[in-house]
């Protein structure tokens, strides 16, 4: 049987599965971050991680950790198990052989190779499923794969920090520092669990970032970082083509020239668009490279084109207690719509406090747009 309702402390016992999972953002792609518990007489005994695209799935993990304890045992797990040969054996066979009596699921897998199989086979030799746990939890944690797979390309978080009248930078361009030193490590927690990075080349120029994880201890893992440079005019002297990191700098571009940026640089050709590189041809690009994730930050000109072509599925936008006055520069660039009524409204929104700052954070509703006049200068 397929049921909808969990057993008691199922919500308990999935919210360790979630935890699980997040010990493998940004490291599994293409795959998605999935955690798993084994659970016998209302105790885990087993529990596992997706550590990375190859490895065993967090089934498995859990599996092999609770050993002979998993027979009659319940599994959690917050994606629905596999049922296919890739580059390792279907989970529901897995779980089959370990003899797991009921498992649940927290969020359907949108992949045709999945998509119900797993848990019909599962169905088929007897075991109870159980499915919608915290799916509303799961399905926000594996964002990023449900894009990927349903619609082909990164999903894209745009990160932004704002003063209070919604400034970016000064009429200058300084902007150095909008947010506080607690927002700041946010976001390198954020780069360290996301794919790549991008940034539009006034950004490059103006702020020269390096945009690495810069975690306590060294233990960040830097995205790849991915820069807009539609005719190649950026200098070689930038740190995103100096700075030493395993991750390489992607310089997207529209030129038919060829330059040498730098050992950790590689050129990607895209096709041109109306306000530079085509964005839908690099986002398919990076996709063929298995980024599921790319966290955009900006600059105004950027924000406005992702927003404008309806490319951005999230927002995490800082807020500081700063005012800067009207010739600031604002975190799209751009005419917005005459009317209140067509402002792009968030769902799902959350608010909190970092440091100093507020935290704003949202979904964008599918194929959702902010009405733009066209962006220049992106680079």
């Amino acid at each position: 049987m397929i049921g909808l309702a969990g057993p008691p402390g199922a919500e308990d016992f999935m919210r360790q599965a979630l935890a699980a999972a997040r010990r493998g953002l940004g490291r599994t792609s293409p795959n998605p971050a999935v955690g798993a518990v084994v659970v016998q007489g209302g105790r885990i005994v087993g529990r596992g991680h997706h550590a990375r695209a190859g490895g065993p799935h967090a089934e498995v993990v859990a599996l092999r950790v609770a050993g002979a304890r998993a027979r009659g045992a319940d599994l959690y797990t917050t994606l629905e198990p596999c049922d296919h040969f890739g580059r390792t054996p279907p989970c529901s066979l897995a779980i089959l052989e370990a003899g797991i009596r009921r498992v649940v699921v927290g969020s359907r897998d949108p992949n045709p190779l999945v998509r119900g199989r797993g848990m019909a086979r599962l169905r088929r030799a007897g075991v109870e499923v159980v499915r919608g746990v915290l799916d509303e939890e799961c399905q926000h944690l594996n964002a990023p794969w449900f894009t990927f797979i349903t619609e082909g390309r990164p999903h894209v978080t745009l990160k932004a920090a704002v003063t209070l009248d919604g400034k970016i930078a000064t009429r200058d361009g300084d902007a150095r520092w909008v947010s506080g030193p607690e927002a700041r490590a946010w976001v390198h927690r954020k780069r360290d669990q996301v794919d790549a990075v991008l940034v539009g080349a006034g950004t490059a120029r103006a702020d020269d970032p390096a945009l690495t994880a810069r975690l306590p201890g060294g233990r960040g893992r830097d995205p790849i970082r991915v820069v807009l440079d539609t005719d190649l005019r950026l200098p070689p002297r930038l740190r995103l083509f100096r700075q030493r990191s395993p991750a390489p700098t992607l310089v997207a571009h529209a030129s038919l020239r060829r330059r040498r940026l730098g050992p950790g640089a590689e050129l990607v050709r895209c096709r041109r668009g109306p306000g530079g590189v085509d964005l839908r041809d690099l986002l398919a690009k990076l996709a063929a490279r298995g980024i599921t994730h790319l966290l955009v930050e900006g600059g105004a000109a950027v924000h406005a084109r992702f927003l404008a072509e309806g490319l951005v599925d999230e927002v995490a936008i800082f807020v500081a207690p700063k005012i800067l006055g009207g010739d600031g520069l604002s975190l799209a660039r751009g005419r917005g719509p005459a009317r209140m009524a067509e402002a792009l409204r968030l769902e799902r929104v959350r608010v909190e406090r970092v440091g100093d700052d507020v935290l704003v954070t949202g979904r964008v509703p599918h194929r959702g747009r902010v009405r733009l006049a066209k962006a220049r200068g992106q680079g």
